[in-house]
């Protein structure tokens, strides 16, 4: 099987300054949708990661979170893609968990759980921090740049999602 896991905020959805916290808020890149339904079109299955501090101290509640995911999952699956899982970390930034980026924890719990060895799979990722903790795991990561989260000057791979899908279904991704 041929695996994606794309990170959700910066790949798939745009980032507000006050992050994603209503089903609303979520609101996807331009592209994006139509992207994973070509990866499914092409036999790929997809993954979503997300960061989501704000869960610990209650914004969003966890409920909340999961009315955002229904969103995320019904647009995709409205532009013929699909997800098969959603992984979270849902701890604050100090922590010190396992599964927050540029630890590879939540990497880590894909490839248990789903019995999956990563060194196949690719990892789109918005932040340095994501690819790092992808990368540790043994994914082949590609960082993003189309949605302005990146640090100025910083090296992408892709411009966006729709681009790297494109490389990757012409073949043009070097590993």
């Amino acid at each position: 099987m041929k695996f994606v896991i794309l990170s959700r905020d910066g790949v798939i959805n745009r980032v507000p300054v006050n992050g994603v916290r209503q089903p609303d808020d979520w609101v996807p890149l331009p592209g994006s949708l139509e992207a994973l339904a070509r990866l499914q079109r092409e036999g790929y299955r997809a993954l979503v990661t997300t960061v989501q501090p704000g869960v610990a101290g209650g914004a969003p509640r966890m409920e909340t979170l999961n009315r955002i995911h229904v969103r995320m999952l019904e647009s995709i699956r409205n532009k013929g893609g699909q997800v098969d899982a959603v992984f979270v970390c849902p701890h604050a930034a100090d922590a010190g968990c396992h599964c927050r980026p540029p630890s590879p924890g939540l990497y880590e719990e894909i490839a248990e759980r789903l019995k999956i060895n990563l060194s196949s799979a690719y990892a789109a990722c918005a932040t340095v921090d994501e690819a790092a903790a992808a990368r540790a795991a043994g994914a082949q990561a590609v960082l993003l740049g189309g949605s302005g989260v990146l640090a100025p000057g910083q090296e992408v791979d892709f411009d966006s999602l729709g681009d790297f899908v494109d490389a990757l279904i012409s073949g043009r991704v070097e590993r």
